[in-house]
């Protein structure tokens, strides 16, 4: 399961009314790695100055992994992360989070991330099977 719903946050979204806060709580809670991967990438982008930050460690276990391949592969999460954190993610291999500056999507470095070649040029023989 890719979430821990509450009773509470179920019955709300069978009413319609279901909150962004609400959402990345319940998104917080459920996949704590995840949740500490990007938070730490979105934290590198508003202390750097380039628009850019990724994380690139592979996670500790399959566990860990799993949990970033929900957060990440699963529109309405990631696009929860993205409108809480007020920035654009992307991902590569299994394990590479980056955020980009609003403001940067689009541009060189976004385009050159999330294209096949930066995708093959990111590939290594110890990510093939992640």
């Amino acid at each position: 399961m890719s979430l821990t719903v509450s009773p509470d946050l179920l019955a709300s979204a069978e009413r319609g009314e279901v909150s962004d806060a609400d959402f990345v709580a319940c998104v917080r809670e459920s996949l704590p790695y995840a949740w500490d991967v990007v938070s730490t990438v979105m934290a590198d982008l508003r202390s750097g100055d380039g628009g850019f930050a990724d994380h690139e460690v592979p996670p500790p276990t399959e566990t860990e992994r799993g949990q970033l391949l929900r957060a990440l592969a699963s529109d309405a999460i990631r696009g929860g992360l993205e409108r809480h954190f007020g920035a654009k993610l992307a991902f590569q291999n299994c394990h590479r989070v980056a955020a980009f500056d609003v403001n940067q999507v689009g541009g060189e470095r976004y385009q050159a991330f999330v294209s096949p070649r930066g995708q093959l040029l990111n590939q290594s023989p110890e990510l093939r099977n992640c």
